[in-house]
């Protein structure tokens, strides 16, 4: 069996009844494809997960263009729902409250044929997740800590939710397993710049 991606493989064939000229029997390849990917492809939105500076937002908007499809932001959906920035929010409700309604935005959208990026964050709304499972293919965009490192810059003005004491490199460690987790695919952005990055999603899911 010669795997031709990562859910769809080619199985040894068959003989038809069919002849060629001669009475040379026909060979006919017979593919599979697994039920992963037929429940994957029927759903209707791309949802980008990833650390803050991964680069959801900058990748979903060209991935929205190039394969037709609407882009969504939630974390513009929650400053216009609250009235003020991400940072503001976490200052004045506090990082729990903050998380609370993150996943309740992310929980009630209502959207087809979108690619979303929603924040780093949103994979501790169980809700969240959950939701997205159900409307999207999930893809992880993965940037090494070392990277993620020389691209943030200020963390509390990007709204990036730390625990008391927390550091990045922590933060880093308890979300990768999280991201993993929730991931339909991952798409590793080691020397990929975005035209790579998008290739490698738009390859994954055939688009």
């Amino acid at each position: 069996m010669k795997k031709l991606c990562s859910q769809v493989f080619w199985l040894n064939g068959y003989i038809t009844n069919d002849r060629q000229p001669g009475g040379v029997a026909i060979w006919q390849p017979r593919f599979y494809v697994s039920e992963r990917l037929r429940q994957i492809m029927k759903k209707e939105n791309i949802v980008l997960i990833g650390m803050p500076g991964a680069g959801k937002s900058s990748i979903g908007v060209v991935l929205a263009k190039a394969i037709g499809y609407e882009f969504v932001d939630t974390d513009l959906l929650i400053q216009a729902r609250e009235g003020c920035l991400l940072s503001e929010i976490i200052e004045k409700e506090g990082r729990e409250r903050f998380v609370e309604i993150e996943n309740e935005v992310n929980a009630g959208l209502d959207v087809k044929r979108c690619v979303i990026a929603p924040g780093g964050s949103v994979i501790y709304g169980i809700e969240a997740m959950k939701h997205f499972q159900e409307i999207g293919t999930i893809v992880y965009l993965k940037l090494s800590y070392e990277d993620l490192a020389k691209r943030l810059g200020n963390l509390k003005g990007r709204g990036v939710v730390l625990k008391e004491g927390q550091t990045l490199k922590d933060l880093y460690e308890e979300r990768t397993c999280l991201y993993e987790k929730y991931a339909d695919f991952t798409i590793s952005e080691k020397n990929r710049g975005i035209e790579e990055t998008l290739q490698a999603i738009r390859d994954e899911l055939n688009m």
